[in-house]
């Protein structure tokens, strides 16, 4: 194509080539609208993706996992309940070893209970048995010279004193002799006796003069404690009842003597002789 001018030779339009040939059917890239700024759309339709080299789409992009975190609520649950297996099994263990243990070491290991077996061993020593009114070192006492007569211990819950002579032989035979002050509030009382009630080589009384207000005796050991729900008058029950005993596990504690009062009673050869 020329283009003449008035007065001039003709001129032809400057061609600059790209060095790509249009495609054919489409409109060359001077022919072609440009797209709005800003429009978002993709060339070749709306809301089709461009297509690159090969007329192949893009890879749709994989979508991104968002982490939610741990469940802690099970993971807790586990450890608490592992905690709690472990303390179970912790505890039976050192029962079985506690159990396992010579009444002895049991007995020396409750807290505040005298041993007078190895504190003043000198005070439980006897020849023999002897009548009448006797002397003690300790009151309550816990061993030493005694009656021949020994107090009915077959859970004998007595509501007055009884002689000291009577209930040191019933210690003798390996019976437990719980003693309180005549203040202890009832309830308080009651307690004991339901810890005495029909056990074998167990009884109680009343006692004047007492510095606390419950004292335990069994041969050789004491134990004084404020009040009756004590867990240790359980442990001193358990672990001095029949094990203190000087005569063994089968001397007795029936056919003794059943009267209080603090007057020791010589009954003589109506008792069996232990």
């Amino acid at each position: 194509m020329s283009i003449s001018t008035p007065g001039g030779p003709e001129r032809r339009p400057t061609v600059v080539s790209t060095g790509k040939k249009p495609a054919a059917g489409r409109p060359a890239a001077a022919d072609k609208p440009a797209a709005k700024a800003g429009s978002g759309k993709a060339e070749g339709g709306k809301g089709t993706p461009r297509q690159g080299a090969g007329g192949k789409g893009r890879k749709p992009i994989a979508p991104v996992k968002v982490s939610q975190g741990r469940s802690w609520g099970p993971i807790a649950l586990f450890v608490a309940v592992g905690v709690l297996a472990v303390g179970i099994i912790g505890v039976g263990a050192w029962a079985v070893y506690q159990g396992a243990q010579p009444w002895q070491k049991r007995a020396d290991a409750i807290d505040g209970l005298v041993n007078y077996r190895d504190k003043d061993p000198e005070s439980l020593k006897y020849e023999k048995h002897q009548s009448g009114p006797l002397k003690y070192k300790y009151l309550p006492p816990v061993g030493g010279v005694h009656n021949d007569a020994w107090q009915n211990c077959m859970g004998d819950v007595y509501d007055a004193p009884i002689a000291n002579e009577h209930a040191v032989h019933s210690l003798e035979h390996g019976a437990v002799w719980i003693t309180y002050r005549s203040d202890l509030p009832q309830d308080q009382v009651e307690k004991l006796a339901s810890k005495v009630r029909g056990t074998e080589k167990m009884m109680m009384s009343p006692y004047e003069g007492l510095d606390k207000p419950i004292s335990l005796q069994a041969w050789g050991y004491q134990l004084k404690v404020d009040n009756a729900d004590d867990k240790r008058i359980d442990e001193f029950i358990k672990d001095l009842r029949v094990n203190a005993s000087v005569e063994g596990p089968t001397a007795l504690c029936n056919q003794g003597v059943t009267a209080t009062g603090t007057t020791p009673r010589d009954l003589g050869p109506q008792m069996p002789t232990q």
